[in-house]
């Protein structure tokens, strides 16, 4: 059982498994039902404050990795993630994203705790 990072906007696979959306705005221009998404623990994603900041392009990424780590360990984000670490256990998981560069996005900082 795996993570996958995934574009939302990609359509579903079979390999999927359950399909979490984990931006906080809905994706522009997506049908709730194309979208396809399982899960969408909203408080996972980053904080408002933190999704300008790097956008602003003010910081690194690396250090919107910690910034962000840092949001998860708060109760209400420890929890959800929790119940994502709970479905991982059961299959695979897909975190869904509408970043253009995934793998420079929250999402794979997500993986990388999920798959800890």
């Amino acid at each position: 059982m795996g993570v996958r990072v995934r574009r939302v906007y990609d359509p579903a696979e079979p390999e999927d498994g359950v399909r979490v959306l984990v931006d906080r705005l809905w994706p522009r221009g997506l049908a709730k039902d194309a979208a396809r998404v399982d899960e969408w623990p909203k408080a996972i994603t980053p904080s408002t404050e933190l999704r300008r900041w790097y956008h602003a392009g003010e910081g690194s990424y690396e250090e919107f990795a910690e910034r962000y780590e840092a949001e998860l360990a708060a109760d209400e984000a420890a929890e959800a993630l929790d119940g994502v670490r709970e479905l991982l256990r059961e299959g695979d998981v897909t975190l869904l994203t509408a970043s253009k560069t995934p793998q420079e996005s929250h999402a794979t900082v997500l993986a990388r705790l999920l798959q800890a």
